[in-house]
């Protein structure tokens, strides 16, 4: 394979635009694209889209078929949904391009819990075609599932895998604290949970990337929603929440042996939480501990992981891949 990876950025909104500019800056990789259906990005260079941003050179194009064929990439950075149904459409035409792809797609983390054919038909066609896909990210994809499983390597047994996000939502993009459920009321809180439409997507997917590691077969995945009450007025630069009004998020995720709980993962996302942090506590011999004061930022994490991801990628063999998968994912030094 060559030195330099030839690259394109599919999906220009904050992520993809994170992800593309990060891109841009490696040394190891060329930005040669960028994608998008929105009128009001095509056209436009993919580093303004930031607020802070400056020009990369790389103009956003809505034709994928004539961008595939003018730049022959290695490479697709695919950065546009978080349902697998929902964009293996996309998927299908870039495979048929022949390119490799990294999504941050949060179902594609393990998709066989939920779309177990829909899996074994991308599997087929990348194989067919000649390219890996990768779905991945900050969580799904390393904090919640590839994380706590590299911590059991020094475990003689294992008995249980404990995980712990506790995030300040503050300085997340605007769609996220969205997401979340800041500044909804209770009532409207769990009309969008009943709707299916708010939930931090991927804890499922990460009970079972971990399960599927540890050659644990689980009786059931159990996930619970719920908000976490805003007792007094906070903000964040992008919205305010009144007291009585959802702050954002609480979500677990539980696996399961004959009732058993041997897996959870808790999620808390939420405007003004006090101490953040990320955590994984493994029981076993022996007992693993490793706690991350003050928190991953979700936003510079996934961007990181998805591009660092590129070169196991393109070097791994044909199909479809979870980051369990693969080689350690690391960030090549300058």
């Amino acid at each position: 394979m060559a030195d330099i990876i030839r690259a394109i950025q599919y999906g220009c909104g904050p992520i993809g635009v994170a992800v593309g500019s990060l891109a841009a800056r490696r040394g190891d990789i060329e930005l040669v694209g960028a994608l998008d259906v929105d009128p009001e990005k095509v056209g436009r260079d993919l580093g303004a889209l930031r607020e802070d941003g400056e020009d990369l050179g790389v103009i956003v194009s809505d034709d994928a078929v004539a961008l595939f064929a003018a730049t022959s990439p290695d490479i697709v950075f695919h950065t546009t949904g978080s349902s697998f149904p929902g964009i293996f459409g996309q998927l299908e035409g870039i495979i048929g391009a022949g390119v490799n792809i990294v999504s941050t797609c949060e179902e594609l983390s393990f998709p066989w819990l939920t779309e177990p054919d829909l899996t074994g038909k991308l599997d087929s066609i990348a194989r067919e075609g000649g390219v890996t896909v990768l779905g991945t990210g900050i969580n799904p994809g390393f904090l919640m599932d590839l994380w706590p499983l590299a911590m059991t390597a020094p475990c003689q047994d294992i008995r249980h895998v404990r995980g712990v996000r506790i995030q300040d939502a503050s300085p997340r993009r605007l769609p996220f604290q969205v997401k979340i459920g800041a500044s909804r009321t209770p009532d409207e809180f769990q009309q969008l949970v009943d709707e299916g439409t708010l939930r931090h997507v991927g804890l499922p997917e990460s009970v079972a990337m971990i399960a599927g590691a540890l050659g644990w077969e689980l009786d059931d995945i159990q996930e619970s929603i719920e908000p976490v009450m805003a007792e007094e007025p906070v903000s964040s630069p992008l919205m305010s929440v009144e007291a009585g009004q959802a702050a954002g998020v609480k979500q677990i995720g539980r696996g399961l042996i004959e009732g058993r709980e041997v897996i959870n993962l808790e999620f808390q996302a939420y405007i003004g939480a006090p101490d953040p942090y990320d955590a994984v506590y493994v029981t076993g011999t022996p007992n693993m501990e490793v706690i991350l004061k003050g928190g991953m930022h979700g936003d510079i994490g996934t961007a990181a992981v998805t591009v660092n991801a590129a070169r196991r990628v393109v070097e791994a063999p044909p199909g479809f891949v979870t980051m369990k998968d693969l080689p350690p994912v690391v960030c090549p030094a300058d």
